[in-house]
């Protein structure tokens, strides 16, 4: 059963970065479309991007392109989202999820998640 596991969430001045981590384990990352969702207070759960494991296709949201980057390490099964350029609407709960191999930024297309990481971004 695939299991993912997000870190790397913290506390950054605007204008910082950070770099989130999502690990997968129990099931090689190959065949799935990794996504990267956030959720702030109050707000519905939105997608910020997501990457085909398989042949590196990427998407973003028209709010994060330029200054977040999602990228696939195989080998070690893991999709990072390097986030610059930080801003304090960024904040939420960033989550990692799996999907089949046409998931786009819809949360309905992803069968698998972690726990999230929470990412604040306050001077």
């Amino acid at each position: 059963q695939l299991q993912l596991v997000e870190s790397g969430g913290g506390l950054v001045q605007p204008g910082g970065s950070l770099r989130l981590s999502c690990a997968a384990s129990g099931l090689a990352l190959d065949y799935y479309v990794i996504g990267w969702f956030r959720q702030a207070p109050g707000k519905e759960r939105e997608g910020v991007s997501r990457i085909s494991t398989r042949n590196g296709r990427t998407v973003y949201a028209d709010s994060v392109k330029g200054r977040f980057t999602i990228h696939r390490d195989n080998a070690k099964n893991t999709v990072y989202l390097q986030m610059n350029m930080l801003k304090p609407e960024d904040t939420a709960v960033y989550y990692c999820a799996a999907g089949g191999p046409g998931a786009g930024l819809l949360a309905t297309a992803y069968h698998a998640w972690g726990q999230g990481t929470q990412v604040t971004v306050s001077s």
